[in-house]
């Protein structure tokens, strides 16, 4: 009975492909399934003989010596003003690595970490409009520390049991993000935007789901805790550990500790301010009170955690994020400032996409002006830059490619009287180069030559016809002179047979018709070559006619 079972199962080879070919099916393919494959020879330890040793990964945290100057002198390359918000990221970001560093070197000492030693990690809420700059932040951070980085809308998330992500799943992503490597995902950052949106309203029992209850998932990451390395509701995942566990092969670490993991969440926070000032006002209450009512920007500085707590959060979890950041709405003079200063100004994309047309785009001070003056009314902070200047400059991106339009200036005329000016341009566009263009011509008659054994010459009429066709059409004046005169050598090559000339000039009436050029000119040197013989024939009579009167003479 036991022979006639091993018999019905299919060996390794088959039992791979079969789960190949099911996995196919759900968008895995190419993944690969370790320890089936016969031609991996592995060591005692599970990994191939040859596999080269990793040094880098977590590693690298022991090499962090930054001090919050470096970080912020760093962020204000790519990030303009926020300077209360880039000092306390910089300070919360160097003592959260600095104290990883510290525990990670005492339990490579120790083999464990000590009894005795507290900390609370400094994870940190960012407070700012749309658009100030709060993920730019927070990713060119991971950037410089070289730790990976995850980012996600707190909204796609759903208490466990429910549909919707996993919030297991953002430390999941970190490994990926690793390469693989959990010791170096272990030290990542997980930036959660939105988190606004998990704030309950009041007694309202509708949002508990998605925001209450994913509040609570989340606290037991942002403390410490192991989060399984595969996803227990993931069956290709649960399938490959199976695997990994019938071949006894060692599948690296099951869990991820999140004790080192930094949490940085986000959100616009509108509705805060009123909570703040309902406080401030509920204090202000008697005679010779003074009545406070500051901007709302300076409003969220004053927010204390019984705000937010009022505003929706859980106690517990808006205690876990002991640093508050706020980030201030951006004005008119900081967009000038972002196009003119920051290393990813979005004048240099344009800039790009201009000279991909061969047109050098030059912003000038006064479109500036204008583009920021334009973005601070959109309120959308600095994703505003991009709908403006989109707005302006989309007809010239559309008309000026391939015409004779090299420069394009854009300042405060080509904003205030857009139709004006593009009809300029367009004008602009339809003249000639004509230096250009005879160069162009010149080159198409010498490839003539060389192809066909003729000697063709463009008339200075001809190729000033042929340039402003060719910008009509958005093309060269080479590529168009192939096109309109691809059957020229046929007609050329009758009238040289005809008539023996080498050399031909191609006028006005050539590029204005060049069928009917070529036809009348055929027509013509047949008509040459019959005059021609007809000539010489009647020359020949008269010479012998010629002949024979002068003998009568000569006999007698």
């Amino acid at each position: 009975m036991s022979d006639k079972k091993d018999k019905d199962l299919p060996d390794p080879d088959e039992l791979q492909k079969m789960l190949q070919d099911m996995f196919g099916k759900l968008g895995g393919a190419s993944m690969p399934f370790p320890g089936f494959s016969k031609d991996e020879p592995e060591t005692d330890e599970g990994t191939p003989d040859d596999a080269p040793m990793d040094i880098d990964g977590a590693d690298a945290i022991f090499d962090f010596n930054y001090k919050p100057r470096d970080i912020k002198s760093y962020l204000d390359r790519f990030v303009i003003r926020q300077d209360e918000a880039k000092k306390a990221l910089s300070i919360a970001v160097c003592d959260h690595y600095n104290h990883a560093k510290y525990m990670r070197g005492l339990e490579q000492e120790h083999g464990k970490i000590p009894d005795g030693i507290e900390y609370q990690k400094q994870n940190v809420i960012v407070v700012g409009p749309t658009g100030v700059g709060k993920t730019y932040l927070i990713k060119h951070i991971a950037e410089m520390i070289g730790v990976p980085f995850v980012k996600a809308d707190a909204t796609k998330f759903s208490e466990t049991g429910y549909v919707g992500g996993d919030v297991d799943d953002l430390v999941r992503e970190l490994v990926q993000k690793a390469d693989g490597d959990v010791d170096l995902a272990e030290y990542g950052i997980v930036y959660i935007d939105e988190i606004d949106k998990l704030a309950g309203s009041g007694g309202t029992m509708g949002r508990d789901v998605s925001g209450r209850g994913v509040q609570t998932t989340l606290l037991k990451l942002m403390e410490e805790t192991e989060v399984a390395a595969r996803n227990p509701n993931d069956m290709k995942g649960q399938m490959m550990a199976m695997m990994d566990f019938q071949n006894g092969k060692e599948s690296g670490k099951d869990t991820i500790n999140t004790r080192h993991i930094l949490f940085i969440v986000s959100g616009a926070f509108s509705g805060l301010e009123k909570v703040i000032k309902r406080r401030l006002r509920s204090g202000q209450i008697g005679f010779g009170a003074e009545v406070v009512d500051p901007n709302d920007a300076e409003l969220f500085n004053e927010a204390t955690t019984q705000d937010y707590i009022d505003f929706g959060f859980e106690a517990e979890f808006i205690g876990r994020l002991p640093v508050r950041v706020v980030c201030d709405k951006l004005e008119s003079k900081d967009f000038v400032n972002i196009m003119k200063n920051s290393e990813g100004s979005l004048l240099r994309q344009y800039e790009r996409e201009f000279a991909a047309y061969g047109i050098q785009a030059k912003f000038e001070d006064s479109a500036i002006k204008r583009i920021a003056d334009r973005a601070e009314s959109e309120n959308t902070g600095a994703r505003a830059l991009m709908t403006v200047c989109e707005s302006i400059l989309r007809d010239f991106k559309f008309e000026l490619p391939g015409t004779a339009v090299s420069e394009l200036s854009i300042d405060a005329d080509l904003i205030d009287q857009r139709e004006t000016v593009l009809a300029k341009y367009r004008e602009l566009g339809q003249r000639v180069d004509v230096a250009k263009a005879r160069e162009e011509a010149d080159l198409y008659c010498r490839d003539f030559q060389e192809k066909h054994n003729l000697k063709i010459h463009l008339t200075d009429e001809a190729v000033s016809l042929l340039g402003v066709e060719a910008a009509q059409q958005g093309r060269s004046v080479l590529q168009l002179s192939q096109q309109k005169f691809k059957d020229l050598q046929f007609g050329l090559k009758l009238i040289q047979k005809n008539t023996g000339q080498g050399k031909f000039e191609l006028d006005a009436e050539a590029v204005e018709d060049a069928d009917k050029f070529l036809s009348d000119r055929v027509v013509q040197s047949y008509t040459d070559a019959a005059e021609a013989k007809q000539a010489a024939q009647a020359a020949q009579t008269d010479q012998d006619d010629s002949s024979s009167g002068d003998s009568p003479v000569e006999s007698s």
